[in-house]
């Protein structure tokens, strides 16, 4: 039996936007007849090419049949296939088994299927974006009471940043088998790295042991008093992972990162060079009040200039707008994940952001409503965002000082809304502001103690939605504003 291009084979859509939208049905027919002979062929076309991308109905469910075989390790041929299909109306009016093998005796080289791959992905994103265009200038004409021309922007960018990421043609469900093939993918590079580590690696490894690394979509909350290094420990972990940012080449062209990241850093409180003065610091060993104060020697200097060629070749971007928006701070990550690629975002801090337009007398919703906004951010982007917290002055009145989740300001919805919620603790800020008068007993007693707890810094673990809770004790360098990792049995752990 002949293949029948001619056949009217247009889907079912209702949108009459794309009833005339672009398709190839007979690369669509040669691309499936090079799987169907050489299943082998699906690997190099397996990591962006999906069943949503087909513009026939038929051949969406029959790509998705030979990826089901092929993914479980079966031969994916026409008999074992036509099986499938027995009861399906389309398959059947095609002509049933003979046109699987129409297409397989049609079929060209396997080594051409990539190229028909590219031809059916690159018509299925013309297609959608026809759709959203549409879409956008339906809504635009018509208008809306309850968007602002603003928040349509916003909308439409969204829309066409995920599908520049993933080919997103609107689909709504996906099946469990396909959210089990990610989980499985997820397991398996964690197993492949050292240590079985699934996120990325803080440079911590204490921290990283106890949160299994950053993970993709969560939303990290990071809280403390001031002066006890939220954005220091923010500004560590940002540069470690930048420094060890490293890609690789994907079928589709885009590039998978295989270590480190790319870090956006939205510092709404410090100006970009504050935040590269700590880092100077951090990376040369030179005292940041020294640095600013100009009192380096030659040699330092020469440190210092090392630390800068050093850092400047980070993928580390820093956005310091005071008072930006959710709306534009989403606006820029995905602007940045589309040019640069984005593995890791940083907001210093929560309260600083605001909810827009849309003035709110209440604080405590609109603070609500930029922590969901945040979480379905690292959805969206799948990155993970770490968002620094201030804590209520509560902590202040009572004698144990140690952070608690009933802490956070606004706490309701920070606290419902992230996956982890870590606190940072320095005893010794408390304890070098109670000291007693030299020369008392009291004060050797002090001393004693301020000994034991100087240079360290506790992590407070108070929610983790994927694992347990507890504390991780590191160092900290008060002079370069640096955590790090604490010695253990006289044995320093460098991660690097």
């Amino acid at each position: 039996m002949a293949l029948v291009p001619a056949l009217d084979l247009r889907p079912a859509h209702n949108d009459q936007a794309i009833a005339h939208a672009p398709a190839n049905i007979e690369a669509e027919q040669a691309l499936l007849g090079a799987l169907l002979y050489d299943n082998a062929a699906f690997e190099r076309i397996g990591d962006y090419l999906q069943a949503r991308h087909f513009y026939e109905p038929f051949h969406a469910r029959l790509f998705a049949a030979i990826e089901n075989a092929v993914r479980k390790g079966q031969l994916a041929e026409p008999i074992l296939i036509a099986e499938q299909f027995a009861r399906d109306a389309a398959f059947q009016e095609l002509g049933g088994v003979r046109y699987l093998a129409d297409l397989v005796d049609r079929a060209p080289p396997a080594a051409n299927a990539p190229d028909y791959a590219r031809a059916v992905y690159d018509l299925a994103l013309r297609r959608e974006l026809i759709r959203i265009g549409g879409e956008i200038g339906a809504l635009a004409t018509q208008g809306d009471a309850e968007l602002s021309a603003r928040d349509q922007i916003e909308q439409a960018e969204q829309q066409l940043f995920n599908l520049a990421e993933s080919g997103g043609v609107s689909q709504g469900f996906q099946t469990f088998a396909e959210a089990l093939h990610g989980a499985v993918a997820m397991a398996a590079e964690a197993h492949s790295r050292d240590g079985a580590l699934a996120g990325i690696s803080t440079g911590l490894i204490d921290l990283d042991q106890k949160i299994g690394g950053l993970h993709p979509s969560d939303l990290i909350i990071l809280a403390a008093r001031p002066s006890m290094g939220k954005t220091s420990l923010a500004c560590n972990i940002a540069f470690d992972v930048a420094r060890h940012y490293a890609w690789e080449p994907q079928p589709d062209g885009s590039r998978k990162t295989v270590s480190g990241g790319v870090v956006a850093f939205f510092s709404l409180e410090m100006s970009a060079e504050q935040l590269a003065m700590r880092l100077l610091a951090e990376v040369s060993g030179v005292s940041g009040d020294r640095l600013r104060k100009g009192e380096i020697d030659a040699v330092e200097f020469g440190r210092i200039r090392d630390a800068a060629l050093e850092i400047q070749e980070a993928p580390l971007f820093i956005d310091a707008t005071g008072g930006l928006s959710i709306a534009k701070l989403a606006a820029r990550a995905r602007r940045l994940k589309r040019m640069q690629g984005l593995d890791l975002i940083i907001v210093d801090y929560l309260q600083l952001i605001t909810g827009g337009d849309r003035h709110s007398d209440n604080r405590v919703q609109e603070v609500s409503m930029i922590t969901q906004s945040l979480k379905a951010l690292a959805k969206e982007l799948a990155v993970p965002i770490i968002a620094l917290s201030q804590l209520s002055r509560q902590v202040e009145n009572r004698e144990d000082k140690k952070p608690q989740l009933s802490d956070l300001r606004e706490s309701g919805s920070i606290e419902q809304d992230a996956d982890m919620v870590m606190f940072i603790y320095r005893e010794s800020y408390y304890l070098g502001r109670a000291e007693p008068r030299e020369g008392t007993e009291e004060h050797f007693k002090w001393q004693e103690q301020m000994d034991q707890v100087r240079g360290i810094a506790e992590v407070i673990i108070g929610k983790q939605r994927h694992g347990p809770i507890g504390t991780v004790k590191l160092s900290f360098n008060e002079d370069l504003t640096k955590f790090g990792n604490l010695a253990r049995d006289h044995i320093r752990y460098d991660p690097h």
